[in-house]
């Protein structure tokens, strides 16, 4: 009988220990990722309404404002430890800001070619796919991770603070995305 509590307790105890290892803090290097890319999207759609017009120069500044506060926080996460929950709330708060900035928006008809944040989140997709499904080799999925990683470090270094990338600038991360875009193709 007595072995029969003891194996229980142990069994328990070796339960508990091992379903709390699954909620440890750890890093998340999808959320990571996904974070950069809902912040260089959102800072082009308050580049491209101050642009155009569609946002006026404060709610421009209120969205950077805000964007700064959220890029704060996830510097503090970024390649640490920390629990799932962090990162949630932190994804939940750029899409609560990109809805806000979509309704200042309004509903207008882009005339334009895609923009390099659209076209960074659209790549990351049919990378993780491309590796997800074993279309690309081992090396070949992590040079193309790493050259997306590159770019999207780049664009985010160029946006900081608000400031809106120049015509030179964005024309040589589209440059860039297209050599990628390019090799993603040729890759199939």
């Amino acid at each position: 009988m007595k072995n029969a509590i003891s194996l229980t307790v142990l069994m328990v105890f070796v339960l508990a220990l091992f379903s709390g290892c699954a909620t440890m803090p750890q890093t998340w290097p999808d959320n990571q990722r996904s974070a950069e890319n809902k912040m260089v999207v959102i800072q082009e759609k308050i580049g491209d309404g101050l642009k155009t017009g569609a946002l006026s120069p404060d709610q421009s500044q209120m969205f950077l404002t805000t964007l700064k506060g959220i890029r704060t926080d996830y510097e503090a996460l970024r390649d640490k430890v920390v629990s799932r929950d962090e990162w949630d709330s932190l994804l939940g708060r750029l899409d609560v800001l990109g809805d806000e900035i979509n309704r200042a928006l309004g509903r207008q008809a882009r005339t334009e070619s895609p923009r390099n944040g659209d076209r960074i989140v659209a790549l990351q997709g049919r990378i993780d796919d491309g590796r997800i499904n074993g279309r690309f080799p081992l090396t070949e999925g992590r040079e193309f991770q790493s050259r997306l990683d590159a770019i999207r470090s780049d664009y985010l270094r160029m946006t900081e603070g608000g400031r809106y990338a120049m015509r030179d600038e964005r024309t040589g991360i589209s440059r860039r995305l297209d050599s990628l875009e390019t090799d993603i193709n040729r890759s199939r």
